[in-house]
């Protein structure tokens, strides 16, 4: 058997053979989640967060995670566009607005403290869960509410924020963007998630151009985790176009009520002891 490369030796030298295995294992996970609803960060980001050593900056982790993500963002958003066309006046201010929007949040994203993260998230990922339990019959007709102009201008409001959240945080922007669109714009789920591809992708580019710039990202990391990404969008993409809105709407708040938990208790472990008596 030849000898392994250099680099890749170093790399299973810094997170161990079996952390790589549950990387990769997590980002495949994503990619279908990302590929069916949106939000594949929510799994993949913390995954690089416990699975990076401490040294890692926020920067790096976020740089690595736009790297993956974006490779496979790519492939399921090709194959949404096989299917579904994309109406031009919402797309276009979505798209430019969501990469503007995203450079400015990844130029921020250094201030950003890692233990600030998980509790952000947390809080809009429960409002995103609460709005849409709330409402059953949400996305599943495509049923657009707004047209032209205000089409136009609620698109753009759309894309630069949260291509702005995109930029500086992550996990959840795909998922985000559908939501908002099916509110704001009576889009339904599926429609919408080929919106929020074009303009995911868009926000991976421009945070992944400003990260790369700047020297932020794991490049041998990246490419396994993008690979794996890609596999999973390729799956997810297919099944969420054969079943539609109502599977998409399904495994939507499945994510929200899992990764909730999830980043319930990531909060809670960085609580100080004085406010969580259950830790001592």
């Amino acid at each position: 058997m030849p000898p392994l490369p250099s680099p890749l030796l170093d790399l299973l030298s810094s997170v161990g053979p079996g952390t790589l295995a549950l990387l990769l294992l997590a980002t495949l996970v994503a990619g279908w989640v990302d590929a069916v609803v949106g939000g594949g960060g929510l799994v993949q980001l913390p995954a690089l967060l416990m699975g990076l050593p401490a040294q890692a900056s926020t920067a790096a982790v976020l740089g690595t995670n736009k790297l993956a993500s974006a490779a496979g963002t790519s492939v399921a958003t090709v194959s949404y566009l096989r299917r579904v066309r994309p109406v031009a006046v919402v797309a276009i201010p979505l798209v430019i607005c969501a990469g503007v929007g995203s450079a400015a949040g990844a130029a921020l994203a250094s201030l950003i403290p890692r233990a600030a993260m998980s509790p952000v998230v947390l809080v809009v990922l429960i409002g995103v869960g609460a709005y849409t339990l709330r409402r059953p019959a949400l996305g599943l007709v495509h049923a657009p509410s707004v047209h032209g102009r205000e089409a136009a201008l609620r698109a753009a409001a759309i894309g630069g924020g949260v291509g702005l959240y995109d930029g500086a945080l992550g996990p959840g922007t795909g998922s985000f963007l559908i939501l908002a669109m099916v509110a704001l714009l009576g889009f339904g789920f599926l429609e919408a998630s080929v919106h929020a591809k074009l303009a995911n992708l868009t926000t991976n580019l421009a945070a992944l151009a400003v990260f790369g710039v700047s020297g932020e990202i794991l490049w041998l990391l990246g490419a396994l985790l993008a690979a794996a990404n890609i596999t999973g969008g390729l799956l997810g993409a297919r099944l969420a176009l054969r079943l539609g809105s109502g599977f998409v709407r399904t495994v939507f708040l499945v994510v929200v009520a899992v990764l909730a938990l999830r980043l319930a208790a990531d909060s809670a472990a960085l609580l100080p002891d004085g406010l969580a008596p259950w830790r001592a």
